[in-house]
C-alpha cells in the first residue's frame, strides 16, 4: 500500500504523459464533458452561455464573418460557436475529438438548417483542402499541449490559412499560475461520479513547474474492481512575450493582444489573455 500510494504521489517530468484520450475519446467520460460543454453557467468544458453570446458576436463583427468567410474551430465541442459562425453566414468548419460533442454539432446544425463541416478526430492530425481566413481556438485549449504539439498545431495552423488569415485563441496567464498552489487530495466519487458509473476513489495531485510556467492535475482513478487510471491534465502558462515569441517563431504577425476573446483591453494581471496571430500575405 505505501508504494502505490508513493507512486500515486510522484511528480513526473514536464509533459512526460498525455493522456488527452482519456478524456475525449473515452465513450462514459466524453458524455459527462459534454453535459459540461452544454451547462449554462459553467465555465469547465466551454464558456458560460452569457460570455459566449457577447464573444461570438464580437469576433463575428470584429473579423468581419459573413458570406465568403471560411472559418475552421478547433475544439469546435458541440459548436456553441460554429453554429454563431455559420448563421453569421460564414462557411464553417469544426474539428473535435469527441464523438459525443460531434454528434451533437451535427444534430444541431441539422435542425438549423446550416451547413457545418464537422470532423471528429484529433486537431494535431488535422488536414484540410480548404484555406481559411480565420482558425479560432477558444477555451485555453492551447495551453493543454505540450511545446512540441503546439510548435506543430501551429504549423497545421499556417498551412490551413489563407495568405493574410488569422487565428484567434486564448491562454491561461502568469498571474493565473501564480495563484494555484500544490496540492494532493483524495475525494471518493469526484466530481459527482465523472470519472465512472461505479463507485470509486479519486486521488487528485497538483504539480507546479516553476521553471516551465506549467502546472499539472494528475488524476488517479481507484474502482471497486481494483482496476487504476491516470489522467494528466497539463496546463501552459503564458506572459504576453512568450506566447508572441511562439507565434513569430512559427512565422506568423501578432497583430493585437486582448484580456479575452470577447475583444476585453488587454490589462496585466488578468487570468486569461487572447491573441491575434496573422499569416503574412506574401503576395
Amino acid at each position: 500500500m505505501y508504494d502505490f500510494l508513493n507512486k500515486i504521489n510522484q511528480k513526473p517530468k514536464v509533459f512526460e504523459f498525455y493522456t488527452a484520450e482519456s478524456l475525449w475519446a473515452d465513450e462514459y467520460r466524453s458524455e459527462q464533458m459534454l453535459q459540461y460543454h452544454l451547462h449554462e453557467s459553467l465555465d469547465i468544458s466551454s464558456r458560460n452561455h452569457q460570455f459566449i453570446e457577447s464573444s461570438s458576436a464580437w469576433i463575428i463583427q470584429n473579423f468581419s464573418l459573413a458570406e465568403g468567410k471560411k472559418v475552421c474551430d478547433f475544439g469546435c465541442g458541440p459548436g456553441l460557436y460554429t453554429l454563431k459562425f455559420a448563421q453569421a453566414g460564414a462557411d464553417v468548419t469544426g474539428v473535435d475529438f469527441s464523438r459525443n460533442s460531434i454528434e451533437y454539432a451535427r444534430q444541431q446544425a441539422g435542425e438549423h438548417g446550416l451547413n457545418i463541416r464537422y470532423f471528429q478526430q484529433n486537431y494535431l492530425t488535422f488536414t484540410s483542402d480548404d484555406q481559411f481566413d480565420l482558425i479560432t481556438m477558444i477555451m485555453c485549449d492551447f495551453c493543454a499541449l505540450s511545446p512540441e504539439q503546439r510548435k506543430a498545431l501551429l504549423s497545421i495552423f499556417n498551412s490551413s490559412l489563407k495568405p493574410g488569415g488569422k487565428v484567434l485563441l486564448d491562454v491561461y496567464t502568469l498571474a493565473a499560475f501564480d495563484a494555484k498552489d500544490e496540492c494532493a487530495v483524495c475525494e471518493r466519487n469526484q466530481l459527482n461520479h465523472f470519472w465512472a458509473k461505479e463507485d470509486y476513489f479519486a486521488f487528485l495531485n497538483t504539480f507546479k513547474y516553476e521553471e516551465d510556467k506549467v502546472i499539472l492535475d494528475k488524476y488517479t482513478i481507484c474502482n471497486q474492481n481494483g482496476d487504476v487510471d491516470q489522467v494528466y491534465n497539463w496546463l501552459q502558462y503564458y506572459s504576453a512575450e512568450c506566447l508572441t515569441r511562439e507565434f513569430t517563431n512559427a512565422g506568423f504577425t501578432v497583430s493585437a493582444m486582448y484580456s479575452d476573446v470577447s475583444g476585453t483591453p488587454f490589462q496585466d494581471g488578468r487570468n486569461e489573455m487572447a491573441i491575434v496571430a496573422e499569416k503574412p500575405n506574401h503576395g
